[in-house]
């Protein structure tokens, strides 16, 4: 039994369909006994501890109007749209949300042409009305673009309040598919639908703020004067290491470590960018006073009929789970198939941690109150500056860097993570701040738990089954078609070549092999949640790539009008 209320910062909407109208209204829902079972509850509770916290560190700095602190998110959406037949002719695709077969096509995304390319008519025309759908929800969508893989596309709405943000992009991804539809395309917006080509993530944009100070995370023109900024950017570099592996627990799933660690989204290891004006001014900070910011210059690109451009402090580092851009931190590790809420929730609740120690520190300070917020500035840098890294977050130099020598955790898939939420200090944290009990906090966990062992569970019988109903009768016939002609040309005493034939033959028994051996694998039965996640991880996991190897490779040699799956490069290229 549970209890619903309306949030009223959350605006209701009329959702649409040909046979009539729905009211809805945003909700938070708890049970009988009081726990939260929704997202939207605690997040809410998150962004009332980081409201409470930077107002403490506020007044101190002489800003005590009562002004609401609010957290605010933008995230992007990332997605695939295809056509709808070849996604009806993929039982992987329409069941699992990914490919679990698929040779890589001759062209992928190796010229960036469709990154800089125009949007397809077809793809602009969905594009569009979905805008207009979403105008009538109340969304404010702003951008729209090509991404790197063909057939890859990212919308992004106006920041607005994480509550409100959280709601909306429910909104975004499920009115993405209903229009879909509609055009005879599919939407995608599974983490890795694809292997070999980028995948998809949901880069979200967080910051804080209140209506008479505007956003906390504006460094203004000389950061280093500015020491109210300072102290908000410092304690959101002290929350992110500190609770690093909450961080990258909030964002685990089966999908989403597809993703993460390849050279196309963040690494599993969490760390901060921040260019070099604030990186520069942090190290300032580290050896004594901070005195000059590197100031943005001027583009001169050469040709009289162009304007100078303006050019930023810092440059962009698309390698780093966290960022600075600007005016708000990036958090690019989110699947794009994840509620922001559990992201949200953690930064939320590790700021307002963050804030109540740099309140608690400067409030017992005695003496001058800038030496005071100085010697915290500096204190933090040189115990958590180790989080901060400007350099390529793909190369093998860094992992080892990162590990052993920073000390930073590498959490590499879903069943390392997802035990930092069981952690005393996790539980503490959001205890704490009332965020989550510890009895939500255990629920969460399971919940991930299962989740991350029925997704897997899914894909192994689904590979088993398409392998054993769809690819091997197509390699045999394949293979009875060339020992045919084989044994034609030799009744017919012309000279034949077999090695075709040996290869397929070959490639057969290895996809039957796999296919046996992963059928043994799938009835096992684990003591409890987190052995079974394990098992799916470490044994089920292998097992299923290994069918795949041998399936790939069949596809490159079976006739195309035998084959029975649409191809990557029919599914990514025929719009």
């Amino acid at each position: 039994r549970g209890y619903t209320a309306w949030d009223v910062t959350s605006p209701a909407y009329i959702l649409e369909n040909p046979n009539g109208t729905t009211l809805c209204i945003p909700t938070a829902f708890v049970s009988w006994t009081g726990e939260a079972l929704d997202k939207k509850t605690p997040v809410l509770r998150s962004m009332k501890a980081l409201n409470e916290q930077a107002q403490r560190v506020l007044k101190l700095f002489g800003h005590d109007d009562g002004a609401i602190v609010t957290a605010t998110a933008g995230p992007e959406q990332e997605y695939f749209l295809i056509d709808q037949n070849f996604y009806l002719a993929r039982p992987d695709l329409l069941t699992a949300g990914r490919t679990l077969f698929g040779a890589k096509p001759p062209k992928g995304q190796e010229f960036d042409d469709h990154y800089f390319g125009a949007i397809p008519e077809r793809v602009l025309a969905c594009m569009l009305e979905t805008e207009r759908e979403l105008f009538k929800l109340g969304v404010p969508v702003k951008t729209r673009h090509n991404e790197v893989a063909p057939s890859q596309y990212e919308m992004a709405p106006v920041y607005e309040n994480a509550n409100v943000a959280t709601d909306h992009q429910q909104l975004i991804m499920l009115t993405l598919k209903r229009v879909a539809a509609k055009y005879g395309l599919a939407c995608l917006t599974h983490e890795k639908p694809f292997a070999g080509v980028n995948g998809s993530g949901k880069h979200v944009n967080f910051s804080f703020g209140n209506s008479t100070l505007g956003n906390l995370l504006d460094p203004g023109d000389t950061p280093h004067e500015n020491q109210r900024f300072l102290v908000f950017c410092a304690a959101v570099i002290r929350a992110v290491d500190k609770y690093a592996s909450l961080l990258r627990a909030m964002i685990a799933s089966a999908s989403n470590d597809h993703r993460l660690g390849a050279n196309e989204a963040p690494p599993a290891i969490i760390s901060i960018f921040l260019g070099d004006q604030l990186s520069d001014v942090f190290e300032q900070i580290k050896t004594g006073k901070p005195t000059s910011s590197k100031q943005q210059g001027v583009l001169n690109i050469g040709v009289d009929t162009l304007p100078p451009l303006p050019r930023h402090a810092g440059d962009r580092n698309r390698t780093s789970p966290v960022a600075f851009t600007g005016n708000k931190f990036e958090f690019r590790a989110v699947g794009s198939d994840q509620s922001i809420a559990s992201p949200l929730i953690a930064l939320n609740t590790i700021v307002a941690e963050s804030l109540d120690y740099v309140a608690t520190k400067l409030e017992g300070a005695e003496g001058d109150f800038d030496e005071a917020v100085l010697a915290l500035l500096k204190g933090i840098v040189n115990e958590h500056g180790r989080i901060i890294f400007n350099g390529d977050g793909y190369s093998d130099a860094w992992h080892k860097e990162a590990e052993f020598e920073r000390g930073l955790p590498n959490l590499r898939t879903t069943v390392d993570a997802l035990p930092a939420l069981a952690s005393p200090e996790v539980v503490e944290l959001f205890g704490k701040y009332n965020v989550l009990s510890k009895r939500e906090v255990a629920s969460r966990l399971e919940v991930k738990l299962e989740q991350y062992v029925k997704a897997i569970q899914v894909e192994a019988r689904l590979t088993q089954k398409m392998g054993r109903t769809m690819i091997y009768p197509a390699a045999i016939r394949y293979q009875s078609e060339l020992a045919a002609n084989c044994a034609n040309l030799k009744a017919a005493g012309v000279a034949y070549d077999s090695s075709a034939l040996d290869k397929i033959s070959a490639c057969v028994s290895s996809l039957q092999e796999s296919l046996t051996a992963l059928d043994s694998l799938l009835g096992h039965e684990a003591a409890d949640l987190e052995a079974e996640a394990h098992y799916m991880c470490d044994t089920i996991l292998p097992a299923m790539l290994a069918v795949r190897v041998h399936a790939d490779a069949l596809e490159g040699m079976v006739a195309d009008d035998l084959w029975p799956l649409p191809t990557y490069q029919e599914m990514l290229f025929i719009k």
